[in-house]
């Protein structure tokens, strides 16, 4: 059974093929437009599905649309229309010359006067899919039966696509779930249990009453874009006093049963004027990012506390927008009531493309075979039994050794090639040793949005000046930390809790804090108060970063390296051998290791070779 999985309503357009209960492709759209998160989630961009990553998914696995069994789309337009009976009488909408010209005074003040126009794209986006390609991928996706399409269309509720996304790829037979975000149809957190192959809701908050939504609006308070920039403020966190944090917490009243209700919020009134884009940061805006990130915390903490009881579960997982806070996860793993936390490293909307797929995939699976579909008396659907546990991310797009050699042939560049896989991850740490920063181009690139060993830019964590060059390469703000990727062997030697999680972090969202005595050796990896956000690395799920990991363990004594995402200010990871040359030739990377080839500037030039 084939179900290609797309999210595309909002924001972080992406797609996902699942073949048998096992993806085998996921890819963001932005990795292939060049445009970051897709689009901005207006809603009069709703018709803009992923077609270039759809295309390049069908392609991996050598088929078109034809042989598709089942579409998962992850948001249900019933749902959206809840409560709106302008949205869906006798099947027409009705839309204004100028939507946003007058707000008719009934509309809810989280409802936009264009929500007509985006129901409409949800609704005709099975139609969009059939015959809306560019021209230019016409023939990857539909081959040559253009009308020959014999696949089930499926709206699949937005939230249920990320409790689906976690509970369905974590490596737990049962677990409680939790989603928090922005929003989707009309829920913004979601609460579920999965016990014996079986799905149970437990409830869900409703706009306007939304964590996501109030981390946006502190966001944009701060002089960053909202949907976008939340790590910013998360990173802003560690360098204020939370002082504001009575206030902010009293508007979020939480009622003891997973609802809560967040009261009216005037950042301006607590803080003074909201800060212009560009403008410097004062301490105020450091205190009242701290003062967000200790209430989010605080609120989470206690959700979890309740989620425990509700569930009976000793394991969580969880995804949603807020689930990337890394800050948050870590107060969970380490003061919550769950033994183990693991979260969706795709939390975004991207992942509710990986959610709807593997939901539709479960249960016409199990229809298929002849299984019962029903829920049973409290409302726990059940699933085929999965055939997959999240163990990496690396499911997007690759180049050959030799692909990737003839485009560097036909742009004109002197390479060294380097003869085997010992000897690029020897040359490798040769470089970073001698304080080169490298573009690190390897294998198939990240599913979602962190770099994690395959599209990285690298460096030595050993003198304390990297942190500010990798800044200035990326043209980011002076404040914003690296994160540092550690040999899984060595682990506990160096951060702490080690123990947390089974010793396992393989995904960067959660922070830990280096261990007293190794932090004057990798001084760059850590933020202002001594956490880090780490990777552990294994060998079976990345070989050739585990081996340059080694191999400069070897030469430095340190089995740590910077690794921040190989891309530029505004623009998205690099995903082909023509994006990484563009960010090469673009900034003062030192060298590009892609594949068995090595590019490099003249410091680079200047290291000998092992």
């Amino acid at each position: 059974m084939i179900t290609l999985g797309l999210n595309a309503a909002f924001h972080d357009s992406a797609a996902v093929l699942v073949v048998d209960g096992v993806p085998v492709a996921a890819a963001e759209e932005e990795r292939f437009t060049r445009i970051k998160h897709a689009k901005r989630p207006l809603p009069f961009t709703a018709w803009e599905l992923p077609f270039n990553a759809a295309a390049w998914c069908l392609e991996q696995a050598g088929i078109t649309l034809e042989s598709v069994d089942h579409v998962a789309y992850s948001l249900d337009p019933a749902l959206f229309a809840e409560g709106r009976p302008e949205l869906a009488a006798g099947g027409r909408i009705v839309l204004p010359l100028e939507p946003s010209a007058e707000r008719d005074p009934q509309l809810a003040p989280w409802d936009s006067p264009w929500d007509p126009l985006f129901l409409s794209y949800v609704v005709n986006a099975p139609r969009q899919l059939r015959d809306g390609a560019p021209h230019h991928l016409r023939q990857r996706l539909y081959g040559s039966r253009p009308d020959a399409m014999r696949w089930r269309f499926h709206h699949v509720p937005h939230h249920l696509c990320h409790q689906a996304s976690a509970f369905l790829a974590a490596p737990f037979d049962d677990c409680a779930v939790m989603t928090l975000d922005g929003r989707g149809e009309r829920a913004t957190s979601c609460y579920g249990v999965w016990r014996d192959g079986r799905y149970r809701p437990l409830g869900e908050v409703r706009m306007p009453h939304s964590l996501g939504l109030l981390y946006e609006r502190a966001t944009s308070y701060l002089g960053f874009l909202h949907s976008s920039d939340e790590y910013k403020v998360m990173a802003l966190a560690a360098m204020g006093t939370p002082r504001w944090a009575p206030e902010i917490g009293a508007a979020v009243r939480l009622f003891g049963d997973g609802r809560f209700e967040i009261g009216a919020m005037d950042f301006e009134a607590l803080a003074g004027p909201a800060r212009v884009r560009g403008a410097a940061l004062e301490q105020r805006h450091l205190d009242l990012a701290a003062s967000l990130q200790a209430v989010l915390e605080a609120k989470a903490l206690e959700l979890a506390r309740w989620l425990r009881e509700a569930s009976g579960e000793r394991r969580l997982a969880m995804a949603g927008g807020v689930a990337l806070n890394c800050l948050m996860n870590a107060r969970l793993r380490d003061e919550g009531p769950f033994e183990r936390v693991w979260v969706q490293p795709a939390a975004g909307d991207a992942g509710t493309a990986l959610g709807a797929a593997l939901w539709v995939d479960g249960r016409e699976r199990l229809l298929r075979d002849g299984g019962d579909t029903l829920a049973d008396a409290r409302g726990a659907v059940p699933l085929a039994p999965r055939e997959w546990t999240q163990t990496h991310v690396y499911l997007g797009p690759s180049w050959t050794d030799e692909a990737i050699e003839t485009t560097l042939a036909w742009a004109g560049l002197d390479v060294e090639l380097v003869p085997d896989e010992a000897a690029l991850a020897e040359r490798t740490a040769a470089l970073l040793a001698a304080d080169c920063i490298v573009g690190w181009f390897q294998g198939r690139m990240e599913w979602g949005p962190r770099a994690l060993g395959a599209r990285s830019i690298l460096a030595s964590p050993i003198s304390p000046e990297m942190q500010q060059r990798l800044n200035e390469l990326k043209d980011r703000e002076d404040f914003r930390p690296v994160a540092p990727a550690v040999l899984h062997e060595a682990f506990g030697d160096w951060f702490e809790p080690a123990q947390a999680n089974g010793g396992e972090s393989p995904f960067m969202l959660f922070t830990f804090q280096a261990r007293p005595e190794r932090l004057a050796s990798i001084p760059s990896a850590c933020h202002t108060d001594g956490s880090a956000r780490v990777q552990t690395v294994h060998a079976e799920s990345n070989p050739r970063f585990h081996a340059l990991l080694t191999a400069f363990a070897a030469r430095t004594g340190v089995p740590v390296l910077v690794n921040t995402s190989f891309n530029v200010r505004g623009q998205p990871i690099v995903c082909s051998p023509h994006d990484a040359l563009e960010a090469f030739f673009a900034t003062p990377l030192d060298a590009l290791v892609i594949g068995r080839c090595i590019v490099a500037k003249r410091r680079a030039r200047e290291v000998p070779a092992p």
